[in-house]
């Protein structure tokens, strides 16, 4: 019994899910070149500046998509956190809830109890008449 989402929610989900897209796109497209970099790095065991510049920048790339992307979840999570005013409607309504539940309880009880002392009330007039009889 799943609900379908809100019409505006509907909408926001192609958006999330191009944006994820194209933050992971930009998280590959920095690390890619990262790897033929580290590689002549290691096969050029020259300390040439030009290599250890590139391996730094494509590092650099790649940590600030890195950070993008994890922004990006974050804003996410809290977007998709209830606020503090909705999650106090929510459980004030749980408890209004629970309060007429425990009401009717009550009613049905006291309901009972009215019945019970009628029967007692009937059984000891008819005890009482039974007993000027005698």
């Amino acid at each position: 019994m799943s609900q379908a989402p809100p019409p505006q929610q509907q909408h926001e989900q192609p958006q999330q899910q191009d944006d994820i897209l194209k933050l992971v796109t930009a998280l590959e497209t920095a690390l890619l070149p990262c790897l033929p970099a580290r590689e002549l790095q290691a096969i050029d065991r020259s300390a040439h500046p030009s290599h250890q510049i590139d391996v730094e920048r494509h590092a650099r790339d790649f940590m600030e998509a890195a950070k993008k992307l994890q922004l990006f979840f974050i804003r996410l999570q809290h977007q998709s956190q209830p606020s503090k005013e909705e999650a106090l409607k929510k459980e004030i309504s749980a408890l209004e809830e629970e309060l007429k539940a425990k009401d009717e309880l009550i009613q049905r009880q006291e309901k009972l109890i009215r019945g019970w002392k009628e029967l007692l009330m009937n059984q000891r007039a008819a005890n009482v008449t039974e007993l000027e009889r005698v």
